[in-house]
């Protein structure tokens, strides 16, 4: 399996741990959008794509079956969100007189 493409979309609001939504395509041929970057109290992870169920708890619509790749998802996701806050850093520092 290869991640062939990876869109972060980083959040501006500070009142959430949520800070960015990424999607990903895997081998050029399937996408999965909404999964989250939340900041915790041991750094940066990610959460798969949930819905709620009747009973108010949250269920992954998607999700890797084994540790190693949910960690190569992680990996990669987290790398490309390092990239897209640096790259955002750098243009609000260029518009500051």
């Amino acid at each position: 399996m290869n991640i062939t493409e990876v869109r972060i979309r980083l959040k501006t609001k500070e009142e959430s741990k949520i800070r960015a939504i990424a999607s990903i395509t895997l081998d050029e041929c399937f996408v999965v959008h909404d999964i989250k970057v939340i900041e915790g109290n041991d750094g940066f992870f990610i959460a798969m794509p949930s819905r709620k169920t009747p009973e108010g708890e949250f269920k992954d619509i998607v999700h890797p079956l084994n540790t190693e790749t949910r960690e190569f998802i992680k990996q990669r996701i987290l790398e490309d969100y390092e990239k897209a806050r640096a790259e955002r850093q750098q243009a609000q520092q260029e518009e500051q007189p």
